[in-house]
Parts: C-alpha cells; structure tokens; sequence
C-alpha cells in the first residue's frame, strides 16, 4: 500500500503527512473496509461488522481497516472502553488469520502502540504503503486533504499535536468520551446537505487521480471518509478506490493486482 497528499488536486502533500510513508509486501486479495463508526453506529451495522471480521478470511488473503472503524478511539495504557471491547477482540482473531493493516481516521487516530504492540496489526495514524500482489497502493482515510471547512482544516491539524493528544490521554475515560459525544453532537453532519458530501467526494477522486498521475508506479490510492464509494480506473489498470462507509450499506471493497471491485455484505 502507498499514499500522499493536496488541495483541490494540484498542492503536494505536507510533509507531516508524508513522513510516515512506509511499504510492507500483502498478499493477492485485499480487502478494504472503514467509516464503520463502531459506537455511534445501529447495533446491527456493529453485529454485521463483527461477522464480517470473521469471515474476512474467506474474501481475501489480507485486510486493510482504512480509517474510522471506531467513532472515537484513544489508545490509553491501561483501559480499552468497554463498548469496544468485543470488537477488538474480533479484530485480534482475524489478525491471527491474515495480514491486517490499519490507517488512522479523523475519529479514530490516537491508536498509539496498542495496535501493533497487542494484536500485530500494522497501524500508522495517517497512511500506508503496500504491495498488492505486483502492484504498489497507497491507503490514507481523507481527511485533512481537500477540506473545504476551515474547522476540518483545523481539527485535523490540531488532532494530530502531540500536546493535544497527550491532553486528552490525562482524560478520565469516562469524561473524555462525554466531550467527544458533545463534540459529536454540536458538529455532527448528518443535517448536512448531501451534496456537500458529493462535492467533497469529487475533490478526493480528483486528488487520488492526481496522485496517480503524479506517482507512474502507483496502482492504487485507497481512500475513505467521504462515506461515497467510487471505484474508477483513471488509467489503464491504475486505480482510485472509495469503497464508501460501511456505516451505510455494509459496503466493503475487493483490490486485486487486476483491478477492484465494490461489494456488500448483504
């Protein structure tokens, strides 16, 4: 898997952004999956994700978990919320059964160690890069490229400060979640005009085939957080791939060395 960054779909990427590109050789099959927002998600879009997880093996030879899994994530010392407790410890039995990747969203980024370090699954907070099968792909969530909205801007510099961070880690869990909730609540987006959520999704097609014109030896950019999927060979075998928000559909993506393919769980 690979990745990068701009505005509308010229500006390079800021070098905070880049820095923790890396490669690690996958496998054949990927499968592709975020925006699932477990926790503020319908108790069945959580149950379907769950079983999802456990037949993930059968849909490929290795995952990738792109961002926003979880509504709200901090990777604390000692404590694991425990409404999240049966999905970590899903995602612990498919990393025993496959190759797991895992990128940062803009509500699940504070993973820290804990992904890595307790379940052996290969997380970085903002991208990562990888070999399908022959061909090299880059995975990055969305956020904080081609935002429009000055607090997105804002928010996903400030969320990624060390300081901000090691705040909020000095947090009750319990209190640290209310202010997320409230959070949530004064700048949730489901009043939002849908077409807001198209526009922002033609701005990240239009970076992802930038970014692969720009990298002729990218095959893939694989990208989330507009919650709309597209899958689009903007050249010949080269691809930009959104399987959209499992929060809405239980939609999931296929990548193989050949091409990708959008699919649902039900």
């Amino acid at each position: 898997c690979a990745a990068s960054a701009p505005k509308q779909a010229r500006k390079a990427p800021p070098a905070s952004v880049g820095r923790s590109l890396r490669f690690t050789m996958l496998g054949q099959q990927l499968v592709v999956v975020g925006d699932a927002h477990l926790g503020a998600c319908p108790p069945d879009v959580e149950e379907a994700f769950l079983e999802f997880l456990a037949t993930a093996h059968q849909r490929g030879d290795c995952l990738l978990l792109n961002g926003d899994v979880f509504d709200f994530w901090m990777g604390w010392k000692r404590v694991i919320p425990r409404h999240q407790i049966r999905a970590v410890a899903a995602l612990a039995e498919v990393a025993k059964r496959m190759p797991t990747l895992m990128t940062g969203g803009n509500h699940d980024r504070w993973g820290g160690t804990f992904w890595e370090q307790e379940l052996k699954i290969r997380f970085d907070p903002l991208r990562l890069a990888f070999d399908v099968g022959d061909r090299r792909a880059l995975a990055i969530h969305g956020d904080g490229i081609t935002e429009r909205s000055t607090w997105a801007r804002v928010m996903f510099h400030v969320t990624r400060q060390p300081l901000a961070i090691w705040a909020f880690k000095k947090m009750h869990p319990d209190f640290a979640f209310r202010v997320v909730d409230r959070m949530v609540s004064n700048w949730g987006s489901e009043h939002i005009d849908p077409s807001v959520f198209d526009r922002a999704a033609d701005r990240q097609q239009a970076w992802a085939e930038a970014e692969l014109g720009r990298d002729p030896g990218l095959g893939f950019v694989i990208m989330g957080h507009t919650h709309r999927p597209r899958m689009v060979e903007a050249t010949p075998g080269r691809w930009y791939v959104n399987p959209g928000a499992w929060l809405d559909g239980l939609r999931y993506g296929v990548v193989t060395a050949g091409g990708a393919e959008l699919k649902a769980f039900r």
